[in-house]
């Protein structure tokens, strides 16, 4: 069965099952905005528009979950036809979770990689020659840090940082930067003001993923972007001087 000792799934207002942490006391998508939509708008969507042309893409999910962010990844690119291949990697503290993924309720678009799913399961790779997923258990932290200017995707999607602070300090996003590509670009439902302080912090520009149907969400990116409105940190700061990053 899905591990419900630790997780109970919830039904979200676009028809997907999302699931409630108990030890983090958070679900894993808005219910309101939709797991397999959250996944979509905030994530996928943004971060394809601007990359969709380069003939291969590292991806970075932090953290793997319950899986979406992966898997709406491939949908969209299915779903356009993309000839791209992918590099998917993901780290995932609890193990446990993802052995119990293969009895997760997932929406009816992902039943085309119910193998990959089983697959990812039980050993925790994928590569079929055009996707290559690779999850590690253990801690994001460590797993980042091995990596120089590899990415270029970042799905930033860690518990939020009341729950999960480590995650989404000013030292965590040093890592993530010197992870990515100079022209790499990181995806983020947080549009908190400490959030965007420590990507800013980093040196990343900070940009409004606005649109219909989810509640607005973060870009961050190293070079300027054509497609979204960019934040202006200055004001942000000036209104809001007593305002800081986490730390770690």
């Amino acid at each position: 069965m899905f591990n419900d000792e630790l997780h109970t799934m919830t039904l979200s207002e676009d028809g997907s099952f999302t699931a409630y942490s108990k030890e983090y006391e958070e679900h894993y998508h808005s219910t309101k905005d939709g797991a397999l939509n959250e996944s979509l708008v905030k994530h996928v969507m943004p971060a394809f528009r601007v990359k969709k042309n380069q003939e291969e893409l590292h991806i970075l999910d932090i953290c793997y979950g319950l899986g979406f962010n992966t898997l709406a990844t491939l949908l969209h690119h299915r779903q356009n036809a993309m000839t791209n291949k992918l590099f998917i990697y993901s780290p995932e503290l609890d193990g446990s979770l993802i052995k119990s993924l293969k009895n997760f309720t997932y929406p009816a678009e992902f039943e085309e990689f119910r193998g990959m799913i089983n697959k990812l399961s039980q050993d925790g790779v994928w590569d079929d020659g055009q996707f290559h997923i690779e999850i590690f258990i253990g801690d994001a932290r460590e797993y980042v840090r091995q990596f120089d200017n590899k990415f270029d995707i970042v799905y930033q999607d860690a518990f939020s940082p009341k729950a999960n602070p480590m995650l989404w300090t000013r030292e965590y996003f040093s890592d993530i930067k010197n992870a990515m590509k100079n022209d790499g670009i990181l995806t983020t439902y947080s549009i908190s003001l400490p959030t965007r302080l420590a990507l800013h912090e980093n040196g990343f520009q900070i940009y409004l993923n606005r649109g219909e149907g989810y509640r607005d969400a973060t870009i961050a990116a190293f070079t300027g972007l054509e497609y979204f409105e960019r934040v202006d940190m200055a004001h942000k700061i000036a209104c809001n001087p007593n305002a800081v990053s986490l730390r770690d």
